[in-house]
């Protein structure tokens, strides 16, 4: 007898019985393996992108202010031909595509996703479109945690917490915010603090965080804040509520832009490789006048200040010294407008820039994040109002413009992604300075709940809300996501199957004595499933008992019901069900999607929902 053949490392391990049930040390083994390869994937698209970004601003010095949009035009080409051809997903700024996947797709994302957004977000972001880096390796990471997860063949239910794992993952890589990672994760993408979930996505953010320290050997802020002097005071209360309400409007304007650029290009009848193209073009121009307006005030690079993802400019309107002198424009990098009010002048003309900037970069199908964009517009709104207020005479003594750029940045991302646990904790760990965290809890709260007052959507969720997607916000729908339907009890179908050209009176018999209450009809040759009659169709009939003998099953048959698949979650299900008045559905095996294999009924649903509650 030969000998059993060899079986492959993931065939032992996804066989064990331990493994295949999802314990708690599995979901945590895996989540740290996803944090490490995503870290050395971010650091390499941050690699590559930095040098892109380098071979662009070189460029850019060596050639006249007119050939502006050449750079940002080829990058954008390339995107175009790399998302047109590869990956559809791969186009905007990743994190709606995510949400998605969690949603409809069960967790699943080809990583054909994932290499072509690395490469098109390069070409987009490197060469100078307006955009960040952590749209795209937040899609990165969870395409890396989807791929994993299926490779090793988790249970279904934990795919969407191994696509958290990455996106955390990502985002504590880049912005080494681990923390932020997490709550990001938890509170836009998988909406569920659930333990099972928190701790995994936890384990992967922390393990990326610690690779990426070990690889670059240093542990430092993104940006630096240095408030030595500075100290929140009761005073300043009316001044930050202001703040938060400003930054409010900021971002859902920000958004609005943004959605409405996304509409014109929908409607606009270019071949989706060009659109991008066109795109970067517009982008050229407004950088081509941006430069003419402030008189060649770009002294030794040619480069706007709302190309790319913007950094320098953050970084310079949160330094305290940018604010020293009574005329900013003097003191900034940028600008040469002259005048009492120049600092004020340029600061809002790069929020209307940067704004302009990267919609012309995303809605036209560029690939980008939008978290860089809405640091760099809270940065310079809050430092225009925090100016304002020190020309006014209402700065506190020793406080500062920069403290209000600071604040701003987080108030914005809070406004924009209806995630202030996120902004906060992002904030923070970004510049590590935490004089300003009392302010900043108070305005991302106020910018938040203003935000969601002047527009129903955030700018993640609005494109989804319109595509049919169904979200919310709370630990419940969560639950319903990740639950699957084979957890569901199945009733029996009838002893024996039910045709077209049954007489009804058989059903009527069979309801009787088995207290069947929907009856699944298959074809009488092949067994497969046609359709469903309904106990209500059937006490409708019996209204006219004379015509009960001459009528048949077809009669009776609704066609237009759908099926159930065990592979589906309880939400997908409930939609069904809410779409279709009926007590029960008939379920069919993936692998056999034409015949029924049982019943599940409304209260079989509820009822795995609350288990699923109760264990949770």
């Amino acid at each position: 007898m030969p000998p059993p053949p060899m079986r492959s490392l993931r065939e032992r391990l996804t066989d064990a019985p331990r493994f295949r049930s999802g314990q708690d040390w599995v979901l945590i083994a895996i989540g740290a393996f996803i944090g490490v390869a995503t870290a050395l994937g971010a650091i390499l698209f941050v690699r590559a992108l930095e040098s892109m970004e380098h071979l662009s601003r070189q460029a850019h010095a060596d050639w006249s202010i007119w050939l502006l949009p050449v750079v940002p035009m080829a990058g954008a080409l390339a995107t175009g031909l790399l998302v047109h051809f590869f990956a559809s997903d791969a186009r905007g700024h990743g994190v709606p595509q995510v949400i998605n996947a969690v949603v409809k797709r069960k967790g699943v994302i080809p990583i054909r996703v994932g290499l072509v957004k690395v490469i098109a977000s390069i070409s987009t972001v490197g060469t100078g479109g307006s955009g960040g880096a952590e749209g795209p390796i937040v899609q990165i990471g969870a395409t890396f945690g989807s791929v994993i997860g299926r490779f090793l063949r988790v249970v279904r239910e934990h795919q969407n917490t191994f696509v958290g794992c990455g996106a955390a993952a990502g985002i504590a890589s880049v912005f080494n915010a681990p923390i932020a990672g997490v709550f990001f994760v938890l509170e836009v993408i998988l909406r569920d603090f659930s333990l099972r979930t928190f701790t995994p996505v936890v384990v992967a953010s922390v393990f990326s965080a610690a690779t990426t320290q070990a690889i670059l050997g240093a542990d430092e802020a993104i940006f630096t804040a240095s408030l030595a002097v500075y100290g929140f005071t009761l005073a300043e209360l009316p001044s930050y509520i202001f703040l938060g309400l400003i930054c409010a409007a900021v971002a859902a304007g920000f958004t609005r832009l943004l959605h409405l650029g996304e509409d014109a290009y929908e409607r606009l009848r270019l071949h989706p490789i060009i659109k991008p193209v066109t795109g970067a073009f517009l982008l050229g121009l407004l950088g081509i006048a941006y430069l003419a307006i402030l008189q060649g005030a770009h002294a030794g690079t040619r480069v706007p200040a709302f190309f790319g993802n913007g950094y320098d400019v953050i970084q310079w309107t949160i330094a305290p010294e940018t604010y020293t002198d009574q005329t900013l424009a003097s003191q900034a990098p940028t600008s040469a407008i002259p005048g009492a009010h120049a600092g004020i002048l340029l600061l809002i003309i790069l929020v209307f820039a940067k704004a302009v900037g990267t919609t012309f970069t995303l809605a036209s199908g560029g690939s980008g994040g939008v978290f860089a964009p809405s640091l760099f517009l809270g940065a310079t709104a809050g430092g225009a109002f925090g100016v304002a207020l020190e020309r006014l005479g209402l700065m506190p003594v020793g406080s500062s413009p920069a403290a209000y750029a600071l604040i701003g940045m987080g108030a914005v991302v809070a406004g924009t992604t209806f995630a202030p646990l996120t902004a906060i904790l992002l904030l923070f760990e970004l510049t590590r300075e935490p004089r300003v965290l009392l302010p900043i809890m108070l305005a991302a709260v106020i910018a938040t709940v203003a935000s969601r007052i002047l527009m129903r959507d955030s700018i993640y969720t609005h494109r989804l809300r319109q595509s049919g997607v169904l979200l919310g916000w709370t630990g419940d729908l969560a639950t319903l996501r990740k639950t699957p339907l084979a957890r569901c009890r199945q009733s029996p179908l009838p002893p024996e199957p039910i045709y077209p050209a049954d007489p009804l009176s058989k059903l009527i018999a069979l309801h009787a004595v088995h207290d069947i209450p929907d009856f699944p009809v298959v074809d009488q040759a092949s067994g497969r499933y046609l359709g469903l009659v309904t106990g209500y169709d059937m006490r409708t009939a019996l209204i006219d008992r004379e015509a009960v003998p001459l009528l048949l099953v077809a009669e009776l048959l609704h066609t237009d019901y759908p099926v159930l698949h065990l592979d589906e979650m309880l939400d997908t299900a409930m939609d069904k069900f809410a779409r279709h008045d009926v007590a029960s559905l008939a379920v069919v095996d993936p692998a056999r999607p034409d015949i029924p294999i049982g019943m599940i009924t409304r209260a079989d649903i509820l009822k795995a929902y609350r288990d699923a509650l109760h264990e949770d």
